[in-house]
């Protein structure tokens, strides 16, 4: 969506438990894994700038979107906006054994989303990624007699690609396929991709949006670095298995006001 000067939206985004566990937590609408609530504005067309708090490790995280190019027929086949997110954890650290440094807590994220509607239901997109993480844990190896090297569990930056598709299924209401591909190779902690699926209802104010998918967190950089669910097994480089089939159940609402 291009941003319009004047309009305000309020998010809410929440997202339950692990659908595998069953009836026990009925299939995760029991066990509520996370929220976050934003708040965003357009000050200037093409423009919208947003702040939230997220339960998830009492993360405050401030965004930007900027439509950069719109489709126009004849002219430009493609809509192209930045998105840029900048995450600070705000837990308590009294000793500071969780962060040493205050810029340990900073987190980013930066995004290029590629978009083309192909016809009046069908909207596809491509968005590169890159994030990252100010903190990552290192272990201290001797080599020989004349220094110590720093193994790194994970790299400072994470290089990722997501495809989504959009498809209307009438007037207000939309089915939608996402997946997340992780491109960065770190020694440890590799993330899992994500595959989601959704439908969105929409009214003259309010968007919701119920899906089901693999990403169990609610900020982009720390879904694209920590990732630990998959839609499916797999072997990692170092020998690790991966369980697969670990989805999570989630909504978002979103209501705009415009000014």
């Amino acid at each position: 969506m291009v941003p319009v000067k004047g309009s305000f939206e309020m998010d809410i985004q929440h997202r339950f438990g692990t659908v595998n566990k069953g009836y026990g937590d009925f299939w995760g609408l029991f066990a509520s894994s996370d929220i976050r609530i934003g708040v965003s504005y357009a000050p200037i067309n093409n423009l919208n700038v947003g702040i939230g708090i997220d339960k998830f490790n009492e993360l405050w995280d401030g965004s930007a979107k900027y439509a950069l190019l719109k489709q126009t027929k004849g002219s430009i086949p493609v809509s192209v906006t930045y998105f840029g997110d900048l995450g600070y954890d705000t837990r308590f650290d009294a000793d500071h054994s969780l962060y040493p440094r205050v810029t340990d807590r900073i987190t980013s994220f930066n995004q290029i989303i590629i978009a083309r509607k192909f016809s009046d239901k069908l909207s596809l997109q491509v968005a590169p990624s890159i994030s990252h993480q100010n903190a990552v844990n290192g272990i201290y190896t001797k080599h020989d007699s004349t220094g110590t090297t720093i193994f790194q569990e994970m790299k400072h930056d994470h290089f990722a690609i997501a495809m989504a598709g959009r498809y209307k299924l009438g007037e207000s209401t939309a089915l939608i396929v996402d997946y997340d591909q992780p491109m960065t190779k770190h020694a440890t902690n590799n993330p899992s991709p994500n595959l989601a699926f959704g439908f969105e209802f929409s009214t003259s104010g309010h968007t919701f949006q119920l899906f089901m998918g693999n990403y169990s967190m609610l900020n982009p950089q720390k879904n694209n670095l920590y990732n630990s669910n998959s839609p499916f097994a797999y072997t990692q480089a170092d020998g690790t298995k991966v369980k697969g089939g670990m989805f999570v159940i989630g909504f978002n609402i979103t209501r705009l006001w415009n000014f």
